[in-house]
């Protein structure tokens, strides 16, 4: 079964760039080899490193892509939103000039042309897309690579285009998708997500962005910078919620300073087409408020894409957390590993980059990594942003000696840490 062509909008030079390394339309998938080492499916961060590490260790590697090579990071994700970051800071920055004694033009303001910050996005892209491409993967890594959807047809086998590709092992890496709440009247009016916010030419004059996770609260802070009216609405007492109280009301500072508007243990309930903008009903504390605004950016959450797989078929557990793993990254079927948002809470592009390690290594080697002893730091790229490593003081539940850490002791644990992250990365790159 194959995929139709991925539909990327605007279709400018830049775009088709992108297309032509990542999904090129003129490609043809290769004859299977009898039997792989390896059949990596999904081509996102974990399954692009999973099919580097073990053909530069000399594997026979099948990697499978329905859709685009890179995953979310490079085409929906980490690349495109931090490009848009970078604009947004700039603007911010230069709004303040004057703070500083520095003049920007005669008007002493900077204005932002959203077009051109889009263009610059596409045109990074694009740039770096040839990391990710399918004729490097081939060429260069000696990867085959195959353009459709997969599925399992046996324990040791999955099919693609028609074409059967038997393995000794396997790794699911198909990643997750933005969640849907069940809202009524949004599917009907339109709504962005991540997958789409990043084809808009034109700045809307009033977004409301829904949930205020990462994904929410870095864009609602940038299309403010831009000069769109922002509403964020998270159904929490707190925005970010994973993070320290404390540190999130830094950053609830910032946002009244740029002027986004933030509404806390706030439900969106109902959504209505009204004079070609999008009425929204907002419920707070058992009252109700109307709101119009030109967009919607829905941003809470993730589902894993478990479908279409025939998981069922290959012996392979999952449930609406995804696919189901042992420590070692190990699948019900034991030929078969995941890696990834697939099955991890943890949805990071660099956790998944370390788990697809692990996973390689366990499924070739007879490894031992395990995915609890990773130490995973992440960062929200606000402005401030806010970063931390480790267990937060909730996390850490009560103290049961009376004997602390000393400052040597935490220091030679960051550099076992370090020298381990060093070994990692020059075994793999």
């Amino acid at each position: 079964m194959s995929t139709a062509q991925p539909d990327l909008q605007p279709l400018d030079g830049h775009n088709q760039t992108l297309l032509a390394n990542v999904h090129p339309p003129d490609w043809k998938n290769p004859e299977p080899a009898s039997r792989y080492n390896l059949v990596v499916i999904g081509a996102g961060t974990a399954g692009l490193v999973s099919a580097a590490g073990a053909a530069g260790l000399g594997a026979r590697v099948a990697l499978v892509e329905r859709h685009l090579m890179g995953g979310d990071c490079l085409n929906v994700g980490c690349v495109p939103s931090k490009a848009l970051l970078r604009s947004a800071h700039l603007a911010a920055e230069m709004k303040r000039a004057g703070e500083f004694g520095v003049g920007v033009g005669l008007e002493r303001e900077a204005r932002v042309d959203f077009f051109e910050v889009m263009e610059r996005m596409r045109r990074i892209r694009a740039q770096i897309s040839e990391n990710d491409s399918v004729r490097r993967f081939r060429d260069e890594l000696g990867v085959d690579v195959f353009l459709g959807s997969a599925r399992f047809t046996g324990p040791d086998a999955i099919e693609v285009d028609g074409k059967t590709l038997r393995f000794k092992r396997a790794i699911v890496a198909t990643g997750a998708r933005p969640a849907l709440p069940p809202i009524d009247g949004l599917a009907e009016v339109g709504y962005l997500t991540n997958e789409s916010v990043f084809s808009l030419t034109e700045l809307p004059r009033r977004l409301l962005v829904l949930g205020g996770g990462p994904i929410g609260c870095e864009l609602s802070q940038a299309f403010r910078r831009f000069g769109a009216e922002v509403t964020l609405v998270e159904a929490g007492r707190q925005f970010l919620p994973r993070e320290d109280p404390d540190a999130a009301q830094i950053l609830a500072r910032s946002f009244e300073r740029d002027g986004v508007e933030v509404r806390l243990d706030t439900k969106l309930v109902k959504v209505e087409a009204a004079d070609g903008s999008k009425r929204v009903t907002l419920e707070h504390d058992g009252g109700f408020d109307g709101l119009s605004v030109d967009e919607i950016l829905v941003g809470v959450g993730r589902v894993p894409n478990v479908e279409g797989l025939n998981l069922e078929l290959a012996g392979v557990q999952f449930d609406r957390q995804g696919v189901q793993v042992d420590d070692r990254l190990r699948t019900t079927n034991r030929r078969i590993y995941a890696a990834g948002d697939i099955c991890m809470a943890t949805k990071f592009t660099h956790a998944a980059d370390f788990a697809a390690r692990s996973a390689i290594q366990n499924a070739l080697f007879f490894g031992h990594k395990t995915l609890s002893a990773l130490t995973i730091p992440w960062c929200t790229y606000t402005d401030p942003e806010i970063a931390h490593v480790g267990m937060y003081e909730r996390d850490a539940g009560p103290v049961t000696s009376k004997r602390r850490p000393s400052y040597d002791s935490c220091a030679t644990s960051t550099g076992r840490l370090q020298r381990a992250m060093k070994r990692a990365s020059s075994r793999f790159t």
